[in-house]
């Protein structure tokens, strides 16, 4: 079958309106947000409507020999949805049903082209609480964050979205459907098939449906906010905290770069001061005198560690301001130039080295570099600010993202916490795990995917 014949098939089994061709149109579902991941030029970007439509695509590409990209709604940062040339990218956003919310079991159902925020407000209808909340989470789908293992804010005391996965459908390379998983809280029988597939970022299967965890509705949350002159007091408070076994429901971490940025952006003074090297922002949802206490200690813990200035609020609407100032970190840096951000984990303790090194290698390349990060888990976001219209300046900030890479790893950390390896980051994959671990890599690869259909080149190569 020829690539006309290819094109040919999937309209008549798809739709013709399903199928796009046209360069114009097909290029905006060629990249990511990614802008240092390579990308090419599909053949056709398809959008199916239900399983059997995915199962039709894979099967017509399998017998055409045409890879396929499995993709969402664009908002990842490793390039692991870029098209490469000629292949078909398999747009999910058209299954987007909520099967079941069964309150009873805590559980749902949900396909992979809903958004997670529309997720998140149909199950709080019902008085519970879907945890995985990447930053992108107005407009991410939930099949993206299931390819690429997605956190979020919330992750120091939920976890990432494997914490929250039950069981999924895949439609593995022949086009057959895999069902794997479970509905009950307890489940050990066979392989823990499920959490092979999320975080594969579509190299495995094309996740179609997932069964996920759900927790009660947590209380309103009180908020601190904490500011320090060094960013290693800052650092001594997120060790003190994990040391003492305090969980908060969010604990992130800002450096002078992005509080700056931040306050610039929206116009105010976030009370951080001029001398301010680092922000600690904490949260609780636990609720009433639990939260008290909880935030009570963590203040405790900054003013003991050198803090100069803390605040404490109860009010909802007070708190969301203060979190705003993290959450608008990246669209505040767009004011300096384009920006690319990194995403490496590091030891708990050791978050005060990799910001001091960003600063190293910010005054080496002569880019602006700012940190914030999940400080309560160490997944650090350092992101790298350049001029679009600059060849020169794109080449230091590639320098500069594999510099921070490289610090990552010497301090015992990996090179993706919740973005994924994608096609920027095949390297240092290897690099991380090693010529076993990436010989197992393959062989599972080989046996789920023998004519490497899906995704190829991303995370690795064959």
């Amino acid at each position: 079958m020829n690539n006309d014949g290819l094109v040919a098939r999937l309209r008549d089994e798809l739709g013709k309106d399903a199928v796009l061709t046209d360069p114009d149109v097909t290029a905006s579902y060629s990249r990511d947000m990614m802008p240092l991941a390579p990308g090419g030029s599909p053949l056709a970007v398809v959008l199916p409507t239900g399983v059997e439509g995915v199962q039709a695509v894979v099967r017509a590409c399998a017998e055409a020999k045409v890879p396929i990209v499995p993709r969402g709604a664009g908002s990842g940062l490793s390039g692991a949805a870029n098209a490469i040339d000629g292949c078909v990218v398999l747009v999910l956003t058209k299954l987007d049903q909520i099967v079941e919310i069964d309150a009873g079991n805590r559980l749902a159902v949900v396909q992979p082209g809903v958004v997670n925020l529309d997720f998140r407000d149909a199950v709080e209808k019902h008085g519970l609480f879907y945890p995985p909340d990447p930053s992108s989470y107005d407009w991410c789908t939930i099949g993206g964050n299931l390819s690429t293992n997605a956190g979020g804010l919330c992750c120091v005391k939920y976890g990432v979205t494997t914490d929250s996965v039950l069981g999924l459908e895949v439609v593995l390379a022949d086009g057959s459907l895999l069902k794997t998983g479970r509905r009950t809280v307890k489940g050990v029988a066979g392989y823990d098939l499920a959490k092979l597939f999320v975080g594969s970022e579509g190299t495995l299967g094309v996740i179609t449906q997932a069964t996920v965890a759900l927790k009660p509705l947590p209380q309103a949350p009180a908020t601190l906010v904490a500011g320090f002159t060094s960013t290693e007091a800052a650092g001594e408070a997120v060790a003190r905290v994990v040391r003492e076994g305090l969980v908060p429901s969010l604990l992130e971490i800002m450096d002078a770069a992005s509080i700056k940025a931040s306050e610039a952006y929206l116009k105010t003074d976030i009370g951080a001061g001029s001398d301010c090297k680092a922000l600690l922002l904490g949260q609780s949802d636990s609720g009433g005198e639990v939260a008290r206490r909880e935030l009570t200690a963590l203040e405790q813990i900054c003013l003991d560690c050198g803090s100069d200035m803390t605040y404490v609020t109860d009010d909802l609407a007070e708190g969301n301001m203060l979190l705003q100032a993290r959450r608008v970190v990246l669209t505040a840096l767009e004011h300096y130039g384009i920006w690319l951000t990194d995403d490496v984990s590091v030891p708990r303790t050791r978050i005060a080295e990799l910001i001091a090194g960003c600063e190293r290698i910010s005054e080496e390349v002569g880019l602006r570099i700012a940190v914030v990060g999940h400080a309560g888990d160490g997944n650090m976001h350092p992101t790298i600010v350049y001029q679009p219209d600059s060849p020169e300046e794109f080449e230091r900030a590639r320098t500069a993202f594999d510099a921070i890479l490289e610090i990552g790893l010497s301090l015992g950390g990996t090179v993706t916490g919740e973005h994924g390896v994608g096609k920027i980051k095949r390297e240092w994959l290897a690099k991380e795990i090693g010529p076993v671990g990436m010989r197992v890599h393959r062989q599972i690869k080989q046996a789920l995917d023998p004519e490497n259909l899906f995704n190829p080149g991303s995370m690795f190569s064959l």
